[in-house]
């Protein structure tokens, strides 16, 4: 019965079918049932393999294989016909086991490590929603949600009013303010272009993010355009240097326009002069931009806020709560002094289609013609989602306690054989040499530091192999 049933329904929608080029355009397209029992099983999977295992230290950090092994336990190949949920199931186990876990204990790479259950819960939400963050109409939630955490930010930062928007890394972050800054110093340039501008010249430290010569070559200022002022002892930019660079660049017929400075470093964790730095871009009418994406977190310590002492002086900042913070990547924020509306005069392209003037409620909800993006991820939403769970006491806290335990660290440095602080820091990055048991009795120079250099060529050689030494990328390594 139950079959006659069936093949009668099946008649039915042959029967009803709508046909477009032999398409049936009424018809499922994809298995509803089937899929929902597929995220299921994955999410416990993930739940069982990542969530589960994220603070087990019996865990390795990574099962490390080289590309071409890699290749060959992987399936990567995409076929003309689809795979069974089973296989695909297994190849999620495989992606998992073969990754880096960047949430275990004992993952250190560069400025970023461990899990926020509020932050994943939120990426989570806004996978499954999949909005896209240029009107309200489309993103009504994820709006609000920016407005109210680009405005907590301010408020650190030290500004009375502002402006942001979040944006695809802190490298984007320090494009925007290059290009924010050119237009401020030069408006035609969005109509006219390049040929419209004197040659161009902004300055920043030797120890800086390498993304500000990406940004010098995107725009078009050009590498050699960009002056790397030197460096103090620690890794902080010499104002007295900056002074006469500037000088420099208009005795020779440039025109300065910007300054980067960096609060926390990506190597030594330098913050530099931030005060000293103001007082010579207002002298010398120079926008005033932080790169703050590492160190901008201590903001929010009432400890350690003072590292970014004069940071309220700047016109722009660059901060990623993906950091210190522990936010999911990505999560990184452009603020802007200005509140008159020059991100949008700079970055808006008016496309009638999107951003209509007429529309049934306040239109300066729609922020999509301020960013150089269409389509752009509610990445503040795992900030703010963590931020509602936390508290600010509770990111205070991680602030505090992850340079306690870099303090920690140094005092263990100190006292181990063949171990060699190189600075005291004052931020979370802890820079020291080890000292090979054959070299600890050299006395410090040229042969010294030459020997150290071909021991770790060594090192590196050997982990460079097919396979790895004994024990490497197992927990204890």
């Amino acid at each position: 019965m139950e079959v006659g049933i069936c093949k009668q329904e099946m008649a039915q929608k042959k029967k009803n079918a709508v046909l477009v080029d032999g398409v049936i355009l009424n018809g499922p397209i994809t298995d509803s049932k089937a899929g929902e029992k597929f995220v299921e099983e994955a999410f416990k999977v993930i739940m069982k393999e990542v969530i589960q295992k994220a603070d087990d230290v019996t865990q390795k950090v990574c099962e490390w294989r080289a590309p071409e092994t890699l290749k060959q336990i992987l399936d990567l190949e995409m076929r003309d016909t689809g795979e069974s949920h089973q296989e695909l199931l297994q190849l999620c186990q495989d992606v998992i086991q073969y990754s880096v876990k960047t949430s275990h204990p004992r993952f250190f790479n560069q400025l970023y490590a461990g899990i926020d259950y509020y932050s994943l819960v939120a990426r989570f939400i806004t996978e499954a929603l999949n909005p896209s963050v240029y009107t309200y109409e489309v993103s009504p939630v994820f709006l609000l949600v920016e407005e109210v955490v680009i405005k907590k930010m301010i408020e650190f930062i030290g500004w009375e009013e502002g402006d942001g928007i979040f944006n695809p890394g802190g490298s984007v972050s320090n494009m925007y303010a290059m290009n924010l800054a050119r237009y401020k110093f030069c408006p035609e340039i969005k109509e006219k272009g390049l040929s419209s501008l004197p040659k161009l010249v902004l300055f920043t430290s030797e120890e800086s993010h390498y993304s500000m010569k990406k940004a010098a070559a995107f725009l078009g200022i050009g590498t050699e355009n960009v002056y790397f002022i030197k460096t103090d002892e620690r890794g902080k930019m010499i104002p007295e240097e900056l002074e006469k660079q500037v000088q420099r660049a208009r005795k020779e017929g440039s025109a300065p326009f910007l300054v980067c400075a960096t609060a926390g470093t990506t190597v030594l964790g330098a913050f530099d002069p931030l005060d000293k730095i103001a007082d010579i871009c207002e002298k010398h009418g120079l926008w005033f931009h932080v790169d703050a994406s590492w160190g901008g977190s201590a903001l929010i310590s009432r400890k350690h806020c003072r590292l970014l002492h004069g940071i309220h002086r700047a016109d722009s900042v660059a901060w990623n709560p993906h950091k210190m913070l522990l936010a999911g990547i990505q999560c990184c924020a452009l603020l802007v002094k200005d509140n008159s509306g020059l991100l949008k005069k700079c970055y808006s392209a008016k496309a009638a289609y999107l951003f209509q003037q007429d529309k049934f409620y306040d239109v300066s909800y729609d922020t999509g013609d301020k960013s150089i993006q269409c389509s752009r991820r509610p990445d503040a939403f795992k900030f703010w989602l963590m931020w509602k769970a936390l508290g600010t006491t509770g990111l205070e806290e991680r602030v505090n306690r992850a340079l306690a335990l870099a303090r920690y660290l140094v005092e263990e440095i100190k006292k181990r054989e063949g171990f060699q602080l190189l600075l005291e820091p004052e931020y979370a990055n802890v820079c020291f040499w080890y000292i090979p048991p054959s070299l600890r009795q050299m006395e410090d120079g040229p042969e010294f530091w030459q020997k150290l250099h071909q021991s770790l060529q060594y090192a590196q050689k050997k982990c460079g192999r097919k396979e790895w030494p004994e024990g490497f990328g197992t927990a204890t390594s």
